[in-house]
Formats: C-alpha cells, structure tokens, sequence
C-alpha cells in the first residue's frame, strides 16, 4: 500500500502524554521505556525494522532509549528531550508520529539502537510535548558541537 493511501494509525492506546513531567513518571517505573516514531502500534504489531544501508532485516522494532543510563546527572527532562529531539526528523514523513512503549530487547540495530520485540504501546506524544522538548533541547543544549 502506498503512503498516501495508508490511513493514519493511532492505536498506541488510550493515553496521549501532554509534558515532559508526565513523560518522566512514565519513564521512572519499572520497565525500560522506549519512544518509536511510526505510523503506530498496528502498523508495527506484526513487523520488524529494517536497515535501509544493507537491506537486512532486524530481529526487532528499532525505537530509542526514553530511560536514562546510570551515568547521567542532568534532570531527566533534558534526557528526555535530547531523546525526542535526536529523531524528530522521523516524524516529518508522511503518517509518522512519536509513541512509547516497552517490550523485549533482543539485539542492537546498526546505529546501536535497541531492536524490541513483545512489543506493548504505552501512549502517544501530544505535539505540545514535542514543541516543550524542542524547547528545551534548544535552550539548554550546545545543539551541534560534536567531536
């Protein structure tokens, strides 16, 4: 089916999460959380990601840490939006949009990302989080300076 005929998915359950406050208490329980730009839980059920440079499917859903490593300090707001922002371009295709879920890592993409399988869709991200993140990813990040 082609993009422009493909209906929007929504299916990430009923929760839309609206702040970045929400997000972290989502992100504190006791399962690692992980943020997927897609055209949704449906659409990915019965799927897995594959490499677009080699052509090589993954044994999972690519998606992108939403819970912090050990070693940052920095409030969890700013993890969160770096984690939000560094994909956010995904987003810009068409039918795309961020949602979070948690599921079973079973490997690591080719960018080290983690592949996710057993998948369970947490939410959507309400595009005032989204603006909220840019927000702070913009003001308190040195966006750019790379070794």
């Amino acid at each position: 089916m082609d993009t422009a005929s493909r209906p929007r998915t929504t299916d990430t359950g009923a929760r839309v999460i609206g702040s970045l406050d929400e997000l972290g208490e989502i992100v504190q329980g006791d399962e690692p959380v992980y943020l997927r730009y897609s055209c949704g839980f449906a659409a990915d059920r019965d799927s897995t990601s594959k490499d677009g440079e080699s052509g090589l499917t993954l044994p999972g859903l690519s998606v992108n840490p939403l819970t912090p490593e050990q070693w940052w300090t920095r409030p969890m707001q700013d993890w969160l939006a770096r984690q939000i922002c560094q994909y956010r371009h995904l987003a810009e295709e068409e039918d795309r949009f961020p949602w979070i879920l948690t599921g079973t890592c079973v490997g690591r993409g080719p960018d080290c990302e983690p592949l996710l399988t057993d998948v369970t869709p947490l939410g959507r991200l309400h595009d005032r989080l989204l603006h909220e993140a840019e927000k702070v990813y913009d003001e308190r990040f040195d966006t750019g300076n790379q070794p």
